[in-house]
C-alpha cells in the first residue's frame, strides 16, 4: 500500500513544495485550499476547504478519511500573516490569526491522529515560524499565533511519544512566497520553498526510532 500524506494549503508556497515533494516521491496526497486548483499530478486529490472555519476543517477530515485507509503523515501548514502591532491592529485581526494558524492545525490533528495512536506510526509536521521563539514588531497577531503553535507542537510531542507517532516542528525564516510579493529583495535573502519541503522529506525518512523535534531554518544571509 502507498503511503499518504495530507497537506493544508497545498496550492502554493510551502504547502505546494510539499505536495509536488512526496508527489513525486509516490506518496498518495490530499491537500486543500480556498481557491480551485486541478493542475496536480494523479496521486494528488484536492478539497476546497477554507480552514478558519471548523466546520470546514471537519470536512476535508472527513474527505481524506472516505478517500484513503490511513494517514502517514500529516503536514499542518495553512496560514497567514497580517503585519500590525497589538496596539494598533484591526479589530479581529487576532481571531483571524488563531482561526487559520492554530486552531486549523488543532482540529485536523484531533481528527485524524486517532488512527495514527491505533497503528503506532505515523508523523505530524506542523509548519511554525522563526516567528515562534522571536517576537519582532509589526508582528503583532502573527507572531501571538505561531507561538501558541509550537506550544501546541510541545505538548503534542510529549502525549504521541508514547505512541511511537513522531512530532516535528518546522521554524522557517524569510521564505519566498506570496507573503513577500512586491518586496524588492534578490532571491537569495530567502529560503526556497522546495529547500523546506527537502527538510521535511530528509526529517521523515530518519528511522522509526529518530525524531527531529524542532527545525530552525533561516537563510544563509541571516534574518530579513
Amino acid at each position: 500500500m502507498n503511503k499518504t500524506i495530507v497537506v493544508t494549503g497545498g496550492t502554493k508556497g510551502i504547502g505546494r513544495a510539499i505536495v509536488e515533494k512526496f508527489a513525486k516521491e509516490g506518496f498518495t496526497v490530499l491537500t486543500c485550499a480556498r481557491s480551485e486548483d486541478d493542475n496536480f499530478p494523479e496521486n494528488v486529490h484536492f478539497f476546497k476547504a477554507d480552514l478558519s472555519k471548523k466546520n470546514e476543517v471537519l470536512a476535508f477530515a472527513d474527505f481524506v478519511k472516505q478517500t484513503v485507509n490511513q494517514v502517514d503523515i500529516l503536514v499542518n501548514n495553512t496560514g497567514f500573516f497580517l503585519p500590525g502591532e497589538i496596539n494598533n491592529e484591526a479589530e479581529g485581526t487576532l481571531e483571524a490569526m488563531i482561526e487559520t494558524n492554530l486552531y486549523s492545525a488543532y482540529y485536523l490533528t484531533r481528527a485524524l491522529v486517532g488512527d495514527m495512536i491505533a497503528k503506532k506510526e505515523g508523523h505530524i509536521f506542523n509548519i511554525c515560524s522563526t516567528a515562534s521563539i522571536t517576537a519582532y514588531t509589526n508582528g503583532g497577531s502573527y507572531c501571538i499565533s505561531k507561538f501558541a503553535l509550537l506550544g501546541m507542537s510541545k505538548v503534542l510531542r510529549e502525549e504521541l511519544k508514547p505512541h511511537h507517532v513522531r512530532v516535528t516542528s518546522i521554524l522557517p525564516g524569510a521564505t519566498l512566497t506570496d507573503s513577500w510579493a512586491g518586496v524588492e529583495l534578490p532571491a537569495e535573502r530567502f529560503i526556497a520553498s522546495d529547500d523546506i519541503a527537502q527538510v521535511v522529506w530528509t526529517a521523515h525518512c530518519l528511522p522509526n526510532t529518530t525524531v527531529l523535534e524542532e527545525i530552525l531554518i533561516r537563510p544563509q544571509l541571516g534574518d530579513l
